[in-house]
């Protein structure tokens, strides 16, 4: 059985147990959350598509914990002009473990 969510704006593929980054969350670690915009359920070869989203579907998922991401370097630069800029970034993820997925 899997699901198609969406989680803070991202379609993610889920299954029960499965771990997955997905963008910070406003939650504690170790809270359990709840995501109702299921977009398709597949429960042993029955697909049910929502129209947007399935009806009484649900997922729940336990938040593990936050973490960082790899640091990705932004470098600018325009030849001849003495034109460098660079700057670093690292995005901020949530750890989360599904555990129930109700649909």
């Amino acid at each position: 059985m899997y699901a198609i969510v969406e989680i803070a704006g991202q379609q993610f593929k889920v299954e029960k147990d499965k771990k997955l980054f997905v963008h910070r969350l406003d939650a504690e670690q170790g809270d359990s959350l709840d995501f109702e915009k299921v977009l398709l359920v597949d429960n042993d070869g029955k697909v049910a598509v929502g129209t947007p989203t399935v009806k009484g579907a649900k997922v729940t998922a336990k938040v593990l914990e936050h973490v960082k991401g790899d640091k990705v370097i932004v470098f600018k630069k325009k030849r001849r002009k003495g034109y460098k800029k660079k700057n670093g970034h690292r995005q901020l993820f949530t750890q989360i473990q599904v555990e129930t997925i109700v649909g």
